[in-house]
């Protein structure tokens, strides 16, 4: 088999791409090439641009994988085409640009300019930060905790999430922990933020042994740390379906109730991005309903 040119041009809905540096081992560990992490973003393409479409997104750039330079994003990056949808976002210093990843191309332009993560915040171009459409729940177990305990606190939020109206969405969060998600009717950011953090907190008052609500990470060990801050308007969350950079490539996949209750050993939820195509060809997206907003609900008082 010919060794993969180092570059290529390809045309992607109707753009004309330039592949570059494609024979660039990033992922030592596993061996992995730009060639395949771009793969991996066409073939994810079709279930990732729902959760990301009309929200404007950050990334995380690494050239060289992670074992080189790696650096947080939000401005358009140089070399972008002009093609690729922006958006401008109310900041400190006066409205700022930021990309949209609403198509097969945008995705793969910004995988291209080695924007390899992509996160997106809770809400979207049309809503503005005061329309806050989704809620996360981002579980980080601390020192002496894992994914399997973030599986136990997530199905006790799951049932409380159901009794004040909310459907919740699993998410493996490509690190150490759960991203959990639950669909609403538009509403401020305060409120959305409120509501997150009583919540967290009421979970801490019925398990203080297991969960915090606390920002203090000397009280972290041994529990689950449930950021309900995720739900700022100038925060963003690792967009489902997207890679995240650790010494070997993972993602941040959307998981089933069924594998949560059943999830013996952290590793089990922890997936490559193989592991993730080969279960959207065999399952779809599983989180088809939150993109689609089927159950969104408004937020509880």
């Amino acid at each position: 088999m010919p060794p993969m040119p180092d570059r290529q041009a390809v045309e992607v809905d109707g753009h004309r791409l330039v592949l570059v540096n494609l024979d660039r081992l990033l992922f030592p560990v596993s061996g992995h090439t730009k060639a395949q992490l771009l793969h991996y973003y066409a073939q994810v393409a079709e279930v990732l641009l729902p959760h990301a479409t009309g929200r404007p997104a950050s990334f995380v750039r690494a050239p060289d994988g992670p074992g080189g330079q790696t650096w947080y994003a939000k401005r358009p990056p140089p070399g972008l085409p002009d093609w690729v949808t922006l958006a401008e976002v109310p900041g400190s210093e006066g409205p700022a640009p930021h990309v949209v990843v609403d198509s097969t191309a945008a995705l793969m332009a910004m995988a291209n300019l080695a924007a390899f993560e992509v996160h997106v915040p809770q809400w979207t171009a049309r809503t503005g930060p005061d329309g806050h459409d989704r809620l996360v729940l981002d579980l980080d177990p601390g020192p002496g905790a894992d994914l399997v305990l973030c599986c136990t606190v997530a199905q006790r939020l799951r049932q409380m999430l159901a009794d004040d109206g909310l459907t919740a969405y699993p998410v493996s969060s490509g690190s150490k922990g759960l991203h959990l998600y639950a669909p609403l009717e538009p509403a401020p950011e305060r409120a959305v933020s409120g509501y997150a953090r009583s919540l967290a907190q009421r979970m801490q008052a019925e398990h203080p042994g297991l969960v915090t609500a606390s920002m203090d990470r000397s009280i972290r060990p041994g529990k689950v740390f449930i950021d309900w801050s995720q739900n700022a308007t100038h925060k963003t969350t690792a967009c489902p379906y997207t890679l995240r950079l650790h010494e070997r490539p993972r993602v941040a996949a959307p998981v089933g109730w069924d594998e949560i209750a059943g999830c013996a050993a952290p590793e089990r939820l922890v997936l490559s991005p193989e592991q993730v195509v080969e279960r959207v060809a065999r399952l779809g997206d599983p989180l088809a309903e939150l993109a689609a907003r089927t159950h969104a609900a408004p937020l509880p008082r």
